[in-house]
């Protein structure tokens, strides 16, 4: 009997997959170490119906068609846009190149998927922003994956019914000479803060060094502190949020552990810890299990990567309208730290 209602839902599980197909073209714009990692794979599990991959290089246009089946490679973004049947376009390549391709892919009336940044200022942010109204493209999202990160989405929902105090964010690297670290890097942790807590104040900023900042910021029901830095070593990363609300406080680490420690009780105004001392208990809302190979502890889930393909594809269909990250959200973010 047990291995019966095993073996059921198994089959169910396997069907749900098999029957969760999409009916629409799409196509990519680059093809870089991030596309290739994060973007790429979640397309193909989600069996997305990739028709184009536009790169810059013929010879690379070449290598693609052997190495993807069906799939058509070209150096030229006309070949897309010209296609009445592709409604979707994702685009992931240079930073610098991203308001340019972004601009022509709205003029077309396309649903877009734009990876961060997906322009250099804020002035291009507006443009951007009135083409999408001018030429009425129906889908737009940027890629900031952690919107869509189920720790980031727990954490949120818990928020709302949360009287909040402080906040305190470290989003430390090692040195990133490839690129510019404010729009390149930065633009999570402040992206996600705005997400989190609404459109932000800055009270005071400091950099201490090259691409090291501490910010400390005001929202309407919180203010926090921000530690920004590119001086420490990608061999040991730090992404950690503290969150202390009248209740307790929220520890998230890496996107991948969500705990909740409540606030130890008092009396009269004197902590009970002080009088009498007890083992502190700890809720763990969200923790990835790697030992499990499942998707739901596959980083490229629990950074909010798959999430967010099957958010934008699911909203090009029709069938859902759960875009977060589109470019009017993003211009709190953009506020911060460009003119």
């Amino acid at each position: 009997m047990i291995q019966e209602l095993i073996t059921r839902y198994k089959q169910m599980r396997t069907s749900t997959y098999l029957h969760q197909t999409y009916q629409y073209l799409y196509a990519f714009v680059g093809m870089g170490q991030h596309s290739l990692t994060n973007l790429y794979p979640v397309l193909h599990y989600l069996g997305v119906p990739l028709k184009y991959i536009c790169v810059t290089s013929e010879k690379k246009a070449q290598l693609i068609e052997r190495k993807f089946a069906g799939v058509k490679a070209t150096t030229s973004l006309d070949d897309i846009l010209n296609d009445e049947a592709i409604k979707g376009v994702f685009v992931s390549a240079s930073p610098s190149a991203h308001f340019s391709i972004a601009s022509r892919v709205l003029q077309s009336g396309k649903s877009l998927f734009i990876e961060k940044p997906p322009c250099q200022t804020l002035a291009e942010l507006d443009v951007l922003i009135n083409l999408q109204h001018l030429y009425a493209s129906p889908v737009v999202m940027v890629g900031l994956q952690k919107h869509y990160a189920p720790s980031i989405q727990l954490l949120r929902k818990r928020l709302r019914h949360e009287r909040l105090i402080s906040y305190d964010l470290h989003y430390l690297t090692g040195s990133y000479p490839e690129g510019n670290a404010l729009l390149d890097l930065y633009i999570h942790p402040l992206d996600l803060v705005c997400h989190l807590f609404g459109k932000p104040k800055m009270i005071t900023s400091r950099q201490v060094a090259k691409n090291s900042f501490i910010l400390f910021l005001q929202h309407p029901y919180i203010t926090g502190t921000i530690e920004l830095s590119t001086a420490y070593s990608w061999n040991t990363a730090e992404e950690t949020l503290k969150v202390c609300t009248h209740s307790g406080i929220y520890h998230l680490s890496q996107m991948d552990k969500l705990i909740y420690a409540p606030h130890p009780s008092t009396f009269l105004g004197i902590p009970i810890e002080k009088l009498h001392s007890k083992n502190t208990t700890l809720e763990y809302l969200h923790q990835c299990n790697h030992f499990m190979p499942t998707l739901a502890n596959n980083p490229i889930y629990s950074q909010g990567y798959f999430t967010e393909i099957q958010t934008f594809v699911e909203a090009v269909e029709g069938r859902s309208n759960q875009n977060s990250s589109n470019l009017q959200n993003v211009r709190d973010t953009y506020e911060i730290f460009l003119p």
